[in-house]
């Protein structure tokens, strides 16, 4: 396998990388991220010029690449500055769009913000397990449900829903304006949605839609897979820098051993992370998509907890302050856990997998 990134790749991360520094940093994104709509629409605009989007969709359907590593480029540079604008769903909501044969132009000029509303409060990770209904009247649909913790659903224009029709899991399209929508920040920046459909009117997409489902769930947790060893950089960045220059009995801190060990311990957990999230995009799409996706998302959720609490452990009390980043980035790593399934889930899946073959 190899681990270099093509040149439209490089270009990609280089050109996102740079203007997320400067138009993006972290005391603005805590600037937007906590307050309504919990992100920036401009710089939403910004990243849609630049291109951002096409590289979330395959040329065949409009995009520049759609792959597991476009994925990862972009959302690796993100999560450099724990950016907080809605791109999560425009990534899964590529997917279903795709797998439906649906124009993605809305989506990917930015023109259209797509959310996609898969968890339940009853089913927050298992597909067979979602109650969410269609009744038909006609060549009409409706939907009744609830969607919880809508990634991006506070900002969406439109929301693809998983629901039952038939006893078969389909997808389905509802117009924000047609829905009760309940938009809310995160505890880590950004925002969501809980999603009130009742009798809503939808217009159904893919009828089983199982499988496409199954790998949108696949391309999220690769992006935010991705997300989190750029996060994970920064953060040992900053703590590395912080043990050059705090200074204990007229010395840094970082001369000391066993701050050294722990550092390189850090190190060490991120390039796994970054190992398996390469293994995982190389395998979105094909059959083992979801086993290495859920390899991954758990080794990322217990590495980036450890990164997160070392960060803070080596750092002290300046750590858990608003105005230092260290604190941001540590809630950003350690939330990311919850989404798409935690690491306890995906363990759950691995070793299901592992006793099935």
């Amino acid at each position: 396998m190899d681990f270099n990134l093509t040149e439209d790749r490089q270009m990609l991360a280089d050109t996102l990388n740079r203007f997320l520094a400067d138009q993006y940093p972290v005391e603005h994104r805590n600037t937007v991220a906590y307050v309504e709509p919990f992100h920036d629409p401009s710089k939403w605009e910004a990243l849609a010029e630049l291109g951002t989007l096409f590289a979330l969709a395959p040329e065949d359907a409009g995009g520049m690449g759609g792959t597991g590593f476009d994925i990862s480029v972009v959302f690796e540079a993100l999560g450099r500055q724990i950016t907080s604008e809605p791109i999560l769903g425009a990534c899964m909501a590529a997917r279903l769009l795709g797998a439906a044969g649906t124009d993605l132009e809305a989506l990917l000029s930015g023109a259209t913000k797509y959310a996609v509303g898969i968890s339940e409060l009853d089913a927050a990770y298992e597909l067979d397990q979602i109650a969410c209904a269609a009744t038909t009247n006609g060549d009409a649909y409706t939907l009744s449900g609830r969607k919880s913790t809508v990634y991006g659903g506070q900002a969406a224009d439109v929301f693809l829903v998983a629901a039952q029709l038939n006893g078969t899991l389909a997808l389905f399209q509802v117009q924000a304006a047609d829905a009760n929508v309940t938009g809310y920040g995160m505890m880590d920046g950004a925002g969501a949605a809980e999603l009130l459909l009742d009798d809503t009117p939808a217009t159904l997409l893919i009828e089983d839609a199982a499988e496409a489902l199954e790998d949108a769930i696949n391309a999220g947790i690769v992006a935010l897979c991705a997300e989190a060893v750029g996060a994970m950089d920064v953060t040992h960045a900053i703590t590395v820098d912080y043990l050059k220059q705090r200074k204990q009995f007229g010395i840094p801190i970082g001369k000391f051993q066993v701050l050294q060990h722990r550092a390189v311990d850090m190190l060490t957990e991120i390039e796994q992370a970054r190992s398996i999230t390469i293994k995982a995009a190389a395998e979105l799409g094909g059959e083992d998509a979801s086993r290495y996706a859920s390899m991954a998302k758990n080794l990322i959720g217990r590495a980036a907890r450890l990164v997160a609490e070392e960060a803070i452990q080596m750092h002290g009390g300046i750590a858990m302050t608003w105005e230092y980043p260290v604190s941001h980035y540590a809630k950003r790593l350690i939330m990311l856990d919850a989404q798409l399934g935690d690491t306890d889930y995906h363990l759950s899946r691995v070793m299901a997998g592992n006793q099935a073959a």
